[in-house]
């Protein structure tokens, strides 16, 4: 599901409010997760999962074009995703049900 279809989706079941303004809601939101993660805050959003921002350590890499040339990758911190218990539950729900 892209951005564009959840607004879409979003605006279909809550017919009360316009396109434009399920648009900045999805966009609040998502800036919202994006400022907690910068921060180094853990967001966690029941029934869901939660996210948090690891720290990925400094190592040395290789080009996959040229193998023996060595890259040094700097320190990083990269999103993470943890499913929640009821939500994994009831996409395996739905895939049992489908096979």
């Amino acid at each position: 599901m892209t951005k564009s279809e959840l607004v879409e989706e979003v605006a279909r079941q809550v017919p009360g409010m316009s396109k434009r303004d399920v648009e900045i809601v999805v966009d609040t939101i998502f800036d919202s997760l994006t400022a907690a993660l910068v921060r180094r805050d853990r967001i966690e959003i029941r029934g869901f999962g939660s996210f948090i921002a690891k720290k990925r350590r400094a190592r040395e890499g290789r080009n996959p074009r040229k193998p023996e040339v060595k890259v040094s990758v700097p320190q990083k911190h990269v999103p993470f995703f943890t499913c929640g218990k009821e939500l994994r539950e009831r996409v395996n729900t739905l895939t049992e049900r489908k096979t």
